[in-house]
């Protein structure tokens, strides 16, 4: 992996390891507009301080909006999202597995 491969790597993992960075995309991952409070509850013990700070973050880095209906992600967000759907295969394999321990 070239340098500038690894710096872009590196930009979007630093914006996506923020506290529940990820969990805001995967909880519009269906792609239907959700509300503030949906958002809130779909994603789950997040205070809406902090939901407001991440949004208004992914929104920055073009992976969610703001619509009539609520908030969705980008196309450039549903393009991370279809990369990032195999993770959902490999926690439940890795899960079963734990539990067989």
């Amino acid at each position: 992996m070239s340098s500038k491969e690894n710096a872009a790597i590196n930009q979007l993992l630093e914006k996506l390891e923020r506290r529940y960075a990820l969990r805001v995309l995967w909880a519009l991952r269906d792609g239907h507009p959700q509300t503030f409070r949906l958002l809130q509850d779909s994603v789950g013990g997040i205070t809406p301080n902090t939901l407001n700070t991440r949004i208004k973050e992914l929104r920055e880095e073009g992976l969610m909006e703001h619509g009539n209906d609520g908030y969705t992600v980008t196309p450039s967000g549903q393009d991370l999202l279809k990369r990032l759907s195999d993770l959902q295969a490999f926690a439940t394999r890795w899960a079963a597995a734990r539990a067989k321990k």
